[in-house]
């Protein structure tokens, strides 16, 4: 079933935001953007 949104992750410098939006985007097929 195909899924449409946008998931967005904010906190504190160096608290593991990139690697949990990776991970989490891998894992829902989703594609993973930096800014």
């Amino acid at each position: 079933m195909p899924m449409d949104g946008i998931i967005t992750i904010d906190g504190p410098v160096a608290s593991g935001k990139s690697t949990v939006s990776r991970l989490l985007a891998k894992r829902l097929d989703f594609l993973y953007l930096d800014t």
